[in-house]
């Protein structure tokens, strides 16, 4: 489709070898700190769980193999509000699909949805950028880029693509996006779907949940015990950055805690998913400004004072605290799913069924929402 404004690029993946090889390199001679015997995950990642996927990165990960496959996604690159910003636009094969935004969190990018893609595309015209900041939409150069920010952008994004009716779909950060930009577009999002929803915190008075709905929200007090790393990043990105920027053990260890579950779900995602993602980080030196998203967003984490209006699906997979009372008090939820399969990250995990759900979820709205 030809964009109604601005210049838009065709964009091709291709690392050079020399930055290969300066990976290799690197990783060869790391500095490996020292651990304490028998504390497991309670400290952060373990060694040997970084040993091993450093190890795998080192002679068994093939980066060219995974570039090849991101690279079947068409992509471009456009500049919006001064920033560079990525994009996969993959079309669908009937002219009359409803265009579907897709946006990732953190520690993950638009390669997360590349197993989605496919199945999707069949009913959907699939816009799949890159967060400022992250990958190839970065680094960011000025302060700003928070959620709000980032919506407004893929507002305009998908003006120039010339859909002026879309849905959106986004899990983790992606979530407080895709629903920010249906608040910064009512007229034109026809609904929202979200998994790993990031939603109001529940407060003291749990009665009336269900023993499920009690066991998801106490997810909550875990996260305040495991939630440094938004600290840090909501606070001194800077400072952190130049670790993940000089090491890619480093960087390994510190997305793979998230990646991980900070060890409630080791071994959820395949070595080379984990890798094809934070190796997207290294290559493009986009750690730090990857995890400046958290202090940049700072205002954005405040509910809205009532809910929105738009209609909202929700997927609730493992290891999810979402629970649709703290939900409606966000949106206007009219699909809820829940699963036993997948996890957090689960257009990687369970792309089939997270998949479905989307097309549950939008064929199940009314003709005028659609129209």
């Amino acid at each position: 489709m030809v964009p109604t404004v601005g210049v838009m690029d065709a964009f091709v993946i291709d690392i050079s070898q020399s930055d290969l090889d300066d990976l290799r390199e690197r990783l060869s001679r790391t500095r490996w700190p020292d651990a304490l015997d028998g504390v497991g995950w309670s400290y952060g990642v373990p060694p040997q769980a970084v040993r091993e996927l450093a190890g795998h990165w080192l002679d068994g990960f093939s980066w060219r193999a995974q570039e090849a496959r991101l690279n079947a996604l068409p992509q471009y690159t456009t500049e919006i509000d001064g920033q560079r910003v990525h994009f996969a636009h993959v079309r669908s094969p009937r002219p009359d699909a409803l265009p579907l935004l897709l946006t990732h969190g953190w520690p993950s990018s638009f390669a997360d949805f590349s197993r989605v893609a496919g199945p999707l595309s069949r009913d959907f015209h699939l816009v799949i950028p890159s967060i400022p900041g992250f990958a190839f939409s970065g680094p960011t150069r000025e302060t700003g880029w928070g959620v709000r920010r980032v919506a407004a952008a893929w507002v305009e994004l998908m003006s120039r693509l010339g859909y002026d009716r879309f849905g959106t779909q986004g899990g983790d950060f992606g979530s407080l996006i895709s629903a920010a930009v249906a608040r910064a577009a009512p007229g034109r999002v026809v609904g929202v779907h979200l998994n790993a929803s990031v939603t109001a915190f529940p407060t003291d008075d749990m009665s009336g949940l269900t023993e499920a709905e009690q066991a998801r929200a106490s997810g909550f007090a875990r996260w305040e015990e495991i939630s440094g790393y938004a600290v840090i990043q909501g606070t001194r990105p800077q400072t952190l950055a130049y670790g993940l920027t000089d090491s890619p053990a480093g960087l390994l260890a510190w997305n793979l805690d998230a990646f991980a579950s900070w060890g409630q779900d080791v071994g959820g995602l395949s070595p080379d998913d984990i890798l094809t993602n934070v190796a997207l980080y290294w290559f493009t030196g986009t750690a730090g400004s990857a995890g400046r998203l958290y202090r940049e967003s700072g205002p954005d984490w405040a509910p809205p004072a009532e809910p929105d209006k738009t209609p909202t699906g929700i997927a609730v997979f493992p290891g999810d605290t979402t629970v649709r009372r703290y939900a409606e008090q966000v949106h206007h939820v009219v699909h809820w799913s829940e699963f036993t399969t997948g996890g957090h990250y689960a257009a990687l995990q369970t792309p089939e069924v997270l998949a479905a759900d989307v097309r549950a979820f939008f064929s199940g709205l009314s003709p005028s929402n659609l129209s």
